[in-house]
């Protein structure tokens, strides 16, 4: 018997993750893992994070190798509900393969009853879970990225699956923590129609330590955020606080970019983007959108309809940027009025291209924060392809991923990785300050030599002036 399980393949969960796959991708839980409705999970002791996650288990009713999607869902005898158990604190040393964290005694509860596939509709099923009764993840199958058929034939193309087989087939948003006391269930249902019933977990505290061999768990607090689902529930205080966006709102692009060649980092800035309306200033979190160049049946495919452009600024939240790549190529526009109208509904931060803007004294009295190569009248079929949302790309030869942090004003655009942030924030704020003062001193009269930068003397000065202010 074998468990294999699908990485992501709900679009809430993509885009609570913030990455789309091209293609499934998968893992093996031992059957060890398997556990009954009414068992015990334990946390193990030391660790903190243990998430939940509700799944349909497809139950594998007869040997299959080779076989088309069509054939894939017909070896397919029956789908029950599943909870994918894993612990954040051990991911640190095998995250792609997730043995330890997800490999776990209990890890894998399956059942109770299962539903048989003759006349099911694969995409009419419904997966709910309930932590101590209240519900937090409630999906359907019915647009997901990689479908049941679809598993089954990609994963036949190299291993024979069997019968008695189990195919875990990804969580949907709303997938958290579950700590000692909770009581965690799932179901899988056709709505008014047959069910698994509740396959129910109760948590425990693990008693016994972990060895002193072997990885040990670690946390931080991107594990955090992935485990609980987001920075907000896992009471972690944002990357962009008041107070960094405060300090961020006082200090020039140029300085940022400054104080990121210091740390390393001298490709930060966005190259050849300029504010559509000058005097503007910008700042917000990333979220990305790639075009490939135009190729006619590309746009056939990938161009009409609910795009991936559309799908972009459709999703956008307060508070975020939206950076296209569209290769530097500025002869086509890769956003319009109603686009950028929908942006700043939304309550957007702004909009980075580097590639042209459409319909530009519109998108200019929307009021949205714009930065682009050019304008151009065309739209964007004549030189782009709508690809990819949130995926990491480069914009004006930087490299951008979802989450990092946007800052524009009239010089350009700078990016910063959320790591870093505070730490250019604050050392940004105090430079400014001490030119600001330097500034001073060469309008009194001194010369610039020894004073900017300050030497010794000059810097001993200027602290001394800032102690007696402060």
């Amino acid at each position: 018997m074998k468990i294999i399980a699908v990485h992501l393949n709900y679009p809430s969960r993509v885009a609570q993750r913030g990455r789309k796959p091209a293609f499934p991708s998968y893992f093996l839980k031992p059957p060890s893992s398997i556990a009954a409705s009414g068992d015990t999970i334990e946390r193990p002791l030391g660790t903190e994070l243990l998430a939940y996650e509700g799944e349909v288990a497809l139950i594998i009713g007869r040997q299959v190798r080779r076989v088309s999607p069509e054939a894939g869902w017909a070896a397919v005898s029956g789908v029950t509900a599943a909870n994918d158990w894993g612990v954040y604190d051990l991911r640190s040393v095998d995250k792609g393969s997730n043995l330890r964290n997800k490999g776990g005694d209990g890890f894998t509860p399956l059942g109770s009853t299962i539903i048989p596939t003759e006349g099911l509709d694969p995409a009419g099923l419904r997966v709910r879970t309930w932590v101590n009764g209240r519900i937090t993840q409630d999906d359907t199958t019915a647009d997901l990225l990689f479908p049941f058929g679809v598993l089954i034939a990609d994963l036949s193309q190299l291993i024979t699956l069997e019968p008695g087989d189990v195919v875990l087939t990804g969580t949907p948003a709303g997938s958290s923590v579950a700590g000692p006391g909770d009581t965690v269930e799932v179901e899988v249902d056709v709505p008014d129609g047959p069910s698994s019933g509740r396959l129910v977990t109760h948590v425990v505290e693990g008693q016994i330590p972990f060895a002193g061999f072997g990885a040990q768990p670690a946390v931080d607090d991107l594990q955090r955020a992935e485990a609980w689902g987001s920075a907000e529930a896992a009471g972690l205080q944002p990357v962009l606080s008041d107070e960094l966006r405060a300090l961020l709102n006082e200090v020039a692009v140029a300085t940022l970019s400054s104080e990121l060649r210091k740390r390393g980092y001298p490709h930060s800035s966005i190259d050849g983007v300029h504010p559509l309306t000058p005097g503007t200033r910008m700042i917000g979190i990333a979220r990305t959108l790639r075009f490939v160049a135009h190729r006619p049946d590309l746009f056939t495919s990938h161009g009409g309809g609910y795009n991936a452009q559309k799908k972009a600024f459709d999703s956008l939240k307060t508070g975020e940027v939206l950076v296209i790549e569209a290769r530097g190529d500025a002869t086509a526009g890769t956003v319009g009025d109603v686009l950028a109208l929908r942006a700043h509904t939304l309550g957007a931060a702004g909009v980075i291209t580097d590639g042209a803007v459409r319909d530009s004294a519109a998108v200019a009295d929307i009021g949205l924060p714009v930065f682009a190569q050019g304008t151009h009248p065309s739209v964007l079929g004549r030189r782009h392809v709508p690809w990819e949302v949130d995926a990491t790309i480069t914009c004006g030869g930087a490299t951008v991923q979802p989450g990092d942090i946007l800052v524009g004003d009239d010089d350009g655009v700078v990016v910063i990785p959320p790591h870093l942030l505070d730490e250019v924030a604050r050392a940004a704020a105090e430079q400014e300050a001490q030119d600001a003062w330097v500034a001073a001193r060469v309008a009194e009269g001194n010369p610039v030599d020894g004073l900017f930068p300050p030497n010794a003397a000059w810097l001993a000065r200027y602290q001394s002036e800032k102690r007696n202010q402060s």
